[in-house]
């Protein structure tokens, strides 16, 4: 089984501590259907970016697109790590997921 890193962009938090509460929930039915598929929660990204590009240079703000949180899940396939970010709570509030399948050197 490989681990695959579920990269969320977008999405938005509720509105208020009712809405929030709401998509607290949701997030824990959802881990709670991938059972021990989920390898790490992860965590939302915070505003603070920086990047580094390959002359050293540092600048504030994300190359591309920028992420605000991920999840790892451990599946044998990336079609099937696929399918399970389908049910994320994250894409119910405007969110996109990427998928990445990490490469085990040893």
């Amino acid at each position: 089984m490989a681990k695959y890193v579920l990269l969320y962009s977008g999405g938005q938090m509720g509105a208020n501590q009712a809405e929030q509460q709401k998509q607290l929930q949701a997030w824990g039915v959802w881990f709670g259907k991938l059972g021990k598929a989920i390898v790490d929660n992860g965590n939302p990204f915070s505003d603070k970016v920086k990047s580094v590009s390959s002359d050293a240079r540092v600048k504030d703000g994300p190359i591309g697109q920028r992420a605000t949180g991920y999840s790892i899940v451990e599946a044998g396939s990336i079609d099937a790590a696929t399918d399970m970010a389908k049910g994320c709570p994250v894409l119910q509030s405007g969110g996109q997921i990427t998928v990445y399948e990490t490469f085990n050197a040893m």
